[in-house]
């Protein structure tokens, strides 16, 4: 089908547009992937989902269409539990950019991890800038391995992808993109992804399409849109094992604490920083040491087969 019929379902405003279905989805996505589209019906594609928003089932089939076209990373032969895969996309505007940290500190407990990302955004400090600060833990590696990280720019897991990020430099708006690649898994074995949101709608599409799926994730909201937990409060985190999800973490109440160690936002300062607390020579926040608890122990259900029935309802 021609990618101009499905424009016209999606195209025709907030209140007329209709969703696509999950094979919709993917035919159109793998058209705009394998640049069978021009530069103007990819802006018109962005446009009218920015507009309009993701269902689950459309979310569902765009990720139909971009894993077979993935370079995929092999998962370590003899590893006993699944890869982490941390997607690494909105940078820092306020905050120092502690993604690199969760990175190195996952690695440090044993997982294998692989780390994705481009800056997709001039006007935030990207994570990329902070891996010197992995390299001198000797943390990095071009593979997934136990015990390091493997930094995977997004250019080379899937071109057209990096294209339709790119776009929100021309046109100034995020696109399905942005979510897409908090979702997708690019490793050929078993793996755990740890999503993130950056606003409360975002909880109750990408829980929907993470049970959709039949991921294994944690997801949170994460810290200016990054998957690492915020250093002044625990965010709330759910867990999803094969698609079915428990919340494995309440957000306490109260504003946000204070936390004098932390750098400031600039990369060398930041770079610094994450070095001495990989460490040893700084305090891990609370909420980081958490989030990074939490991992290990959904690493190792995963692992071992278990699928508890939710104590509650995970997603209010």
């Amino acid at each position: 089908m021609s990618i101009k019929e499905h424009l016209k379902k999606i195209g025709r405003g907030k209140d007329g547009a209709r969703a696509l279905s999950r094979a919709q989805a993917a035919d159109l996505l793998g058209q705009v992937l394998d640049g069978a589209v021009s530069d103007l019906e990819i802006g018109a594609f962005c446009i009218a989902m920015r507009v309009k928003g993701e269902t689950a089932e459309e979310m569902a089939g765009f990720l139909d269409a971009l894993e077979p076209r993935l370079q995929r990373w092999s998962a370590p032969a003899h590893s006993p539990l699944p890869s982490v895969v941390l997607p690494s996309y909105n940078g820092a505007r306020k905050l120092p950019v502690l993604t690199p940290l969760l990175a190195g500190l996952l690695a440090q407990t044993g997982l294998a991890v692989l780390w994705h990302g481009c800056a997709t955004e001039d006007a935030r400090a990207h994570p990329e800038a902070i891996l010197p600060a992995l390299d001198a833990a000797g943390l990095l590696s071009p593979e997934l391995q136990p015990g390091r990280v493997c930094w995977v720019p997004t250019h080379r897991l899937q071109p057209g992808l990096q294209r339709l990020l790119d776009v929100r430099r021309s046109v100034g708006l995020r696109n399905s993109a942005h979510s897409l690649v908090k979702l997708m898994n690019p490793v050929a074995g078993p793996a755990l992804l740890l999503s993130s949101y950056t606003h409360s709608e975002y909880l109750h599409s990408m829980s929907a399409t993470l049970a959709l799926t039949g991921a294994n994730a944690l997801l949170l909201r994460g810290t200016e849109g990054e998957p690492v937990a915020d250093a002044r409060r625990c965010p709330a985190m759910d867990a999803f094992v094969a698609g079915h999800s428990w919340r494995i973490q309440e957000a306490p109440s109260g504003p946000l604490a204070p936390v004098a160690d932390l750098p400031t936002p600039d990369a060398e300062a930041t770079r610094n920083w994450t070095a001495a607390a990989l460490q040893g020579q700084r305090a891990i926040p609370e909420p980081i040491a958490t989030q990074v608890r939490h991992t290990l122990e959904l690493a190792r259900r995963i692992a071992s087969g278990q699928i508890p029935p939710p104590p509650h309802p995970s997603t209010p």
